[in-house]
Parts: C-alpha cells; sequence; structure tokens
C-alpha cells in the first residue's frame, strides 16, 4: 500500500444539494484558484433529491407550478454590481440562458420558451439550476459525489452517516438544509383529531407541491385559509392539474370546468389575494438605501433593544412614504400641487400620521389614488361590513380588477419605488437582528410575522395573470370569497366558516390551511438537526413573549462567519449553517435579481473562502504524503 493510500483527502460535507449549496459551490470553485492552489479536495453532497434544484426546484412536480420572479429577475452568478473579497465570475441569468444555452434543453423537456418579462413555470428554474450545477462541478477543484438520501447524524469526530448506514468522514460540514419539514403544532394536531373524529378533511399547512390532495373531492365545498402563495398553487392544483382549461375572447379569461374540482370558499386575516407582481420596468428605478430607517439613526437611538412599533415602525412609514411620493412628485409632477422639495421637509421633520403631514398630502396630492397610508394598503377591507355575500363578492372582485390594472400601468410608478424601498427597509431590519437589537417577541411577532406578512403581501405576489385566473374561476363558480379575519370551527359535525365583515356563515366537510408553517427548528422532524440540538452541538433559543407565551422554537444560531454556535455558547470551528432556519443568514428568502448586490452573494464568497483557508493547509499536507 503506497504511503498516499493511507491519508485522505481534505472532504467537505454539504448536507443539502438546493441552489444555497450550488451558489456557495459557485464561489468556492471561483476562489479556489487563489487559495487552494488547485490541490486534491473531496466534496460530497447529500440530499435526497437532485442537486442543483434540491427539493422545491425539482423537475418531477407539476408544469403547471409558477414562478413569482420574471424570467429577467432571477440569476444564480455573480455580476459587477456584487461587493465581495472574491473573483466576479459572470455567467447567464435566467433570460440570458432561457435565450441561449438553455433554449434546446427546455425545448427538450418539452417546455415553452419564455420571455424575459415572463413568470415561467418552476420547471425552467429546476433546468437552470441543473445545469448551473454541471457548470459548477465541471469548474470544482475537486472530486464531487452526490448521495442521493438523506443525512441522519453527524459524530462529534466529523463523521456523517447517511440513512443507507454509509458514513463520510468530513473535514468540514455545511448544513444547507433549506425549508424544514414540522412537526404539527398543538393546534393543529387538535384540529387533525376533530375532523378525523367527525369524519372531515383537514389538511395543516404545508408546501402545497408535496401536500395530498387527493380528499377534496369534485363538487364539495372546501374552507380555505390563506389567500398567498400557497392559495394559487392549491387553486391551479384543484384546477387545471383536474383538467379544467381557460380561454380568452375580447380581453376576458373565461374557465371551463371538468367537473372533478371542488368549490373553494377563500379567506384569510386580510381576506384578499396578494397584490399581483408589477407588470413594467421604469428606467433608473431601482432599490436605493434608506433615509430614515439606517444603521446610523438606530444607533443613535442608543444601545440594546430597541421597540419596533414606537422606534422603528415610524421610520418605517417614513421610509415608504418618502419613496413612494419622491416617485409621484419627479415622475408625474402633473398630478401634484407643491414642489417635491417643499413637500420633503414636511416628511423629514414629521411623521406620515403627523397633521401637518396629512394636511400637507390633502393639498399636494388631489387624488386620493396618488396618496400612500400604509394602514391602508396593509388591509384593505378594514372597517367594512357587508350585508351578503353577494355585495361582498362584488366589491372584492372590483377591488381585485382594480389592483390589476394599476400593477400594469406605469403611471403609478410609485407603487414600483415602494417595492423598492421594502427591499432596502429589509436590509436594515436583517442587521438589526443579527446584532441583537430587537426582543425575541418584536423579531417573531412584529418582522417575521406582520412586517414579512406586508412584505409579501405587496411585494412577492403572483404573477398578473394568476389573479386573472382567479377572477375567471369565480365567474365560473369554482372560487368563492369567505372575508377578512376568517375564524374557522367544527360544529355539528361540520367546518363553519365566519367573517366579522360579512353576515353569515360557510359550511363544509373539508378545510385546508394554505399556508407555510412557521419555521420552528425546534420541532422540526429531520433527523440529523434533532440529534445535533439533542447533543448541544447546535443551539437554538426557545422564544417567549413578555408575557411568558411561548413563541415557538427560534433559528439556529450561528456567528458572523455562519459557524454552528453550540449549545454552550462556543463556536464549532469545522461546521456551517447556511438558510432560512439560521440567524443572519442572507439571501434566504430567495433568489437575487441581476445587478442587485445580492446579499446571499456576499454570504457565500465570504463562507467559501473561510472553507478554502481552513482546508489549504490540510491540502498541503497531503500533497506532501502524496510525494
Amino acid at each position: 500500500m503506497s504511503v498516499s493510500t493511507i491519508h485522505r483527502r481534505p472532504t467537505v460535507v454539504f448536507v443539502g444539494g438546493g441552489p444555497r449549496t450550488v451558489g456557495l459551490l459557485e464561489r468556492f470553485a471561483a476562489n479556489a484558484g487563489e487559495l487552494l492552489a488547485d490541490g486534491p479536495v473531496e466534496i460530497h453532497v447529500v440530499d435526497p433529491f437532485p442537486a442543483g434544484g434540491g427539493r422545491i426546484w425539482r423537475r418531477e412536480q407539476s408544469r403547471l407550478l409558477w414562478m413569482n420572479s420574471m424570467t429577467s429577475d432571477v440569476t444564480i452568478f455573480t455580476d459587477e454590481s456584487v461587493e465581495c473579497e472574491g473573483p466576479i465570475r459572470p455567467g447567464p441569468d435566467l433570460a440570458t440562458w432561457v435565450a441561449g444555452a438553455g433554449a434546446t434543453i427546455l425545448e427538450r423537456a418539452g417546455i415553452e420558451q419564455p420571455g424575459p418579462m415572463d413568470f415561467p413555470p418552476r420547471l425552467v428554474q429546476a433546468e437552470y439550476l441543473s445545469w448551473v450545477w454541471e457548470r459548477v462541478v465541471g469548474d470544482l477543484p475537486a472530486t464531487v459525489t452526490t448521495h442521493l438520501e438523506r443525512a441522519v447524524e453527524l459524530t462529534p469526530d466529523q463523521r456523517v452517516i447517511l440513512a443507507s448506514g454509509h458514513e463520510i468522514q468530513a473535514d468540514l460540514v455545511v448544513l444547507a438544509l433549506g425549508y424544514l419539514d414540522r412537526l404539527p403544532t398543538a393546534s393543529e394536531t387538535a384540529w387533525a383529531d376533530k375532523a378525523a373524529a367527525a369524519g372531515l378533511t383537514y389538511i395543516p399547512p404545508g408546501y402545497t407541491a408535496d401536500v395530498d390532495l387527493g380528499g377534496l373531492q369534485p363538487g364539495e365545498r372546501v374552507i380555505v385559509r390563506g389567500f398567498g402563495q400557497a392559495f394559487i398553487d392549491l387553486m391551479v392544483l384543484l384546477t387545471e392539474a383536474r383538467g379544467g382549461w381557460y380561454d380568452e375572447h375580447d380581453g376576458l379569461l373565461t374557465y371551463h370546468p371538468s367537473g372533478a374540482e371542488p368549490i373553494l370558499y377563500v379567506g384569510s386575516r386580510r381576506g384578499v389575494p396578494y397584490h399581483a407582481k408589477l407588470g413594467y420596468t421604469v428606467a433608473g428605478t431601482k432599490p436605493v438605501p434608506t433615509r430614515y430607517l439606517t444603521k446610523a439613526a438606530l444607533d443613535a437611538l442608543g444601545d440594546g433593544v430597541l421597540d419596533f412599533d414606537s422606534q422603528l415602525q415610524p421610520l418605517i412609514d417614513k421610509e415608504l412614504a418618502f419613496a413612494h411620493y419622491q416617485q409621484l412628485f419627479t415622475a408625474h409632477p402633473e398630478r401634484t400641487r407643491w414642489e417635491w422639495t417643499l413637500f420633503r421637509d414636511v416628511l423629514d421633520r414629521s411623521l406620515p400620521d403627523a397633521p401637518d403631514f396629512v394636511a400637507a398630502v390633502e393639498t399636494a396630492v388631489p387624488d386620493p389614488l396618488d396618496r400612500f397610508v400604509r394602514s391602508d394598503v396593509d388591509r384593505p377591507l378594514h372597517g367594512r361590513f357587508f350585508d351578503d355575500w353577494y355585495t361582498f363578492e362584488q366589491f372584492l372582485t372590483e377591488l381585485i380588477e382594480n389592483d390589476l390594472l394599476r400593477r400594469a400601468n406605469p403611471e403609478y410608478s410609485a407603487d414600483l419605488a415602494v417595492f423598492n424601498a421594502l427591499l432596502s427597509i429589509y436590509s436594515v431590519l436583517s442587521v438589526a437582528i443579527t446584532e441583537g437589537r430587537l426582543s425575541d417577541e418584536d423579531r417573531v411577532r412584529r418582522v417575521e410575522t406582520e412586517w414579512h406578512g406586508f412584505f409579501s403581501f405587496v411585494a412577492s405576489g403572483p404573477p398578473p395573470r394568476r389573479l386573472e385566473e382567479l377572477l375567471a374561476l369565480h365567474r365560473a363558480g369554482i372560487v368563492r370569497f369567505a372575508g377578512p379575519d376568517l375564524e374557522v370551527a367544527i360544529d355539528n359535525d361540520r367546518f363553519v366558516a365566519r367573517s366579522p365583515a360579512v353576515a353569515g356563515t360557510i359550511q363544509a366537510r373539508a378545510f385546508v390551511e394554505a399556508r407555510l408553517p412557521r419555521p420552528d427548528v425546534l420541532a422540526a422532524t429531520d433527523p440529523l438537526l434533532r440529534g445535533l440540538l439533542a447533543d448541544g452541538t447546535l443551539a437554538a433559543d426557545e422564544l417567549f413573549a413578555t408575557d411568558g407565551t411561548s413563541l415557538g422554537g427560534g433559528q439556529l444560531k450561528a456567528d458572523a462567519q455562519s459557524r454552528a454556535i453550540r449549545a454552550d455558547g462556543s463556536v464549532h470551528p469545522g461546521l456551517f449553517l447556511l438558510g432560512p432556519s439560521v440567524s443572519g443568514s442572507a439571501g434566504s428568502s430567495g433568489f437575487s435579481r441581476p445587478n442587485f448586490n445580492g446579499p446571499g452573494f456576499r454570504q457565500n464568497d465570504a463562507v467559501a473562502r473561510n472553507l478554502l483557508s481552513l482546508l489549504a493547509p490540510a491540502v498541503r499536507k497531503e500533497e506532501r504524503h502524496a510525494s
């Protein structure tokens, strides 16, 4: 036996093979020439789903499910906008790939080629990520092995044990697990038990593409709580995917039922669907640094924990108002009566709900449709009451129709400015959270629940076509609207839904919670994660409100370098954490847009360079033994 066969090559194991791992490996390959000198490294990627797309972006899903982003708004590669220490290695964004290298791939897969302003099927992204994966693997100075199974244990000596019993000895481990399945809450368990006892169908929160919808019968009433992306996917899978189809005449969409569809009664906290994605772009309109909600402004509020309601929310409201009115006054001055600088000065010294600013808006902005009041945007049905379902549904139909018209019209480009401001605000809030400037209660209730809900409602809604389909389904009698603040109970072996905004009730034998469950790593079902939390290798907060109410489990703890923090507070030098279940993990909310300096790119680059720096001494040692 030669000496070289005794010594194992330095090895990195990535648990999770989705887009985050692909992006991190792209940065690994880009930086390797500087930090690794092409030494021998082994990389293992462990995921029960094929590397590249992972679970969410796998090829095996309905081609009727679409992305929530336009083709031109997605990239996995760095560009000159990205501020990172490593080299920029440009690659095609999704739109460029579709028009170039991806054209033949999509044709071979039988997928219609989308345009740059289209919202493509998720299968297009699956093919793109698969192509990126192959390109990244070809660039890596390493032997890459994929394992189509689950990792179930990580031992103290860094052995990754797979479900098959196979073991991989690792020098470094990266957990990029993505969105985690979790145990049902006590409330969900109670719902399931009561529904089963009454012979009813109850579907708890979950990723819609993975949910078994076979229990929802043709023609039966189904109460649905949730009006966001999970509902849109549900709507598609229970209509078109069951054989219905659309046609269009004189601009009006008509749905032709197959007869296999249930009747969906949908409501939510707001009672309205998320705003449609904007259907236009405006040159020069892009996210800019915040004006009021800045790190300097937060530092000026003093050290320690800040109060979200009294200290951050007013600054957020000013930020959104500033973005809206600056665009209105500068791009559409014919609809205003003041000079922008005069109006801006009032906002600078005031707050959006202060009497002097409200008076300025009423004087300087004559059309109410040009005004911005965050609370009105957030809860468009607040304070309204309807005597019957017909009046309510007619009102909501007109609301959706008007939203579609406005979101397609660049004359209302102030909406685009607000969208961009939301992205900038999110960046500042992320910094405040990672620096510990918010209490657990404010982080969970105000940011992760209320603020994120508002952000998603305004900025992360469906493609316009989906709302056109929603209206067509409503006209066909397949979708009915159930109202805001929807409450559901079981009464006389039926689900009964009520909204305080509409007189009457809705009864059904099926109830679907159309939303993703709130992240809670302490309730995660993943065996690897549960084991690491149990033995103290990983740590996560169990969060409580000031009144002692449990807020559930928080995120996994990681330091500024994305290294795992153990239960005893020490840092694990060889275990890195990335993704939506990790505190301070950047870029976890979606793919980056081209030329946007996405925070996920910056974090990936820093982590890749750290991994390479840790591997370099082991590589040099291996080279000496090999010689």
